[in-house]
């Protein structure tokens, strides 16, 4: 059994001795795989008072007939340009096979190259716990099974897809039901793919709810890395969270967590 409080000590104090380390593959992490940077975007919306969204939306619409009495005006000097049938149809498909080939690039890049890089980056998380982890850990699944990291984790991918589907929850279930295999090709690069994911459905069973209270117990310190423009959650809320998961998996692979008195 653990507890949240437990599993927040070990993880801050392996994140403060290796501090930058910490932060710089957390950073790597989040940039990489998380994709937190883009959810920055949508602060500056909140920050604006409410008189000034009020003036802009009177502004844009004491302006919109002027606006379309321009546009008319324009559209009787442009001359129209009547495309043949057989034109559009190749337009579209090459539309069509430009976005398919675009999803192709981003599917090779997500399997090749991202994925392999969060497992290393977990390697990262979980060696640092009991000692002073080095950098060059996020290059492991490269260089030990490869091929076997890909495949294992493309179809995690697929799956939480396929699952959420079926409506939100299921997808939700099954990422928890997952969480660990990251954390398992880190540590046991021999495993096959079947007995990753077994793996990790043993070791998450009956923890799934608790390791879903643990990530809202972030929620408060996402909170004020938003004030902060994210610097919090780069230099602290990140790593601190991402030290802490690794402690999970550390108490429900090993049973092996030890802290220190007076942290």
């Amino acid at each position: 059994m653990w507890t949240r409080k437990e599993l927040k000590e070990k993880g801050k104090k392996a994140f403060i001795l290796n501090y930058w380390k910490t932060v710089l593959v957390s950073l790597i992490y989040v940039i990489l795989i998380a994709g937190a940077a883009g959810s920055v975007s949508g602060i500056g919306v909140r920050g604006g008072s409410d008189h000034k969204i009020e003036s802009t939306i009177e502004s844009n619409t004491s302006q919109s007939d002027s606006a379309s009495t321009i546009a008319e005006n324009f559209s009787d000097k442009v001359p129209d340009f009547d495309l043949p049938p057989e034109a559009v149809f190749v337009i579209a498909v090459l539309a069509v096979m430009l976005g398919i080939v675009a999803f192709g690039i981003s599917l090779a890049i997500n399997a090749f190259l991202i994925n392999p890089i969060e497992v290393g980056c977990h390697r990262f998380f979980t060696r640092n716990l009991n000692q002073k982890a080095n950098v060059n850990e996020i290059t492991y699944a490269f260089d030990h099974n490869y091929l076997n990291n890909v495949k294992t984790a493309f179809l995690r991918d697929l799956y939480i897809i396929l699952w959420s589907l079926l409506f939100i929850i299921p997808g939700i279930i099954k990422s928890y039901e997952y969480r660990m295999i990251p954390y398992i090709l880190a540590d046991h690069p021999e495993m096959s793919t079947k007995e990753v994911f077994a793996k990790s459905k043993e070791l998450m069973n009956g923890q799934k709810w608790r390791a879903f209270v643990l990530d809202l117990s972030f929620i408060g310190w996402e909170i004020l890395s938003l004030f902060t423009a994210r610097i919090l959650g780069i230099f602290y809320v990140s790593p601190y969270r991402n030290m802490t998961n690794a402690a999970l998996y550390e108490k429900l692979e090993y049973g092996n967590l030890e802290i220190e008195e007076n942290n």
